[in-house]
């Protein structure tokens, strides 16, 4: 296990599941100790209301979360350049992390998390690949940093 960054910035398509998951689970197993943020590569969606739901069986409250892409993130002041490490939870956003961050020294690694996202017919179903999703990233967070929920 590694030591601790002293930031880290999630970022997934929208910015509404998996990406605040990974920012909320992260606040709860380590606390202050990393300043955690996430963004989207595009700011169209709200929170997702099963990754709030998930989050919530396990402690970690998303209600409050509101998406952000990574544009809007530089607006409101935060520098790319700022973050210890980027962890893109897609493609498209690992994408996006390279692009920006090319000229910059900083590490942008991919965690291949399932999207939750049209998986799964009755409300049940969709909530398990819910919790699928929510169960790996508290499994990679461990498996990088250690620590317990």
């Amino acid at each position: 296990m590694g030591a601790l960054p002293q930031s880290v910035l999630f970022c997934c398509d929208h910015n509404a599941v998996r990406s605040p998951m990974a920012e909320g689970i992260m606040k709860k197993l380590y606390g202050f100790e990393t300043y955690v943020q996430s963004v989207g590569v595009v700011n169209d969606l709200e929170i997702d209301g099963f990754a709030i739901a998930a989050c919530n069986e396990i402690g970690v409250a998303l209600n409050r979360h509101k998406s952000r892409s990574f544009d809007e993130l530089e607006e409101n002041g935060e520098a790319l350049s700022g973050f210890d490490l980027i962890v893109a939870l897609s493609p498209a956003s690992q994408r996006r992390a390279l692009d920006l961050t090319r000229f910059y020294h900083l590490t942008v690694e991919y965690w291949p998390i399932m999207d939750p996202t049209g998986l799964g017919e009755t409300r049940e179903q969709k909530l398990n690949a819910y919790r699928q999703t929510r169960d790996q990233l508290v499994d990679q967070l461990k498996r990088k940093w250690g620590g317990s929920l």
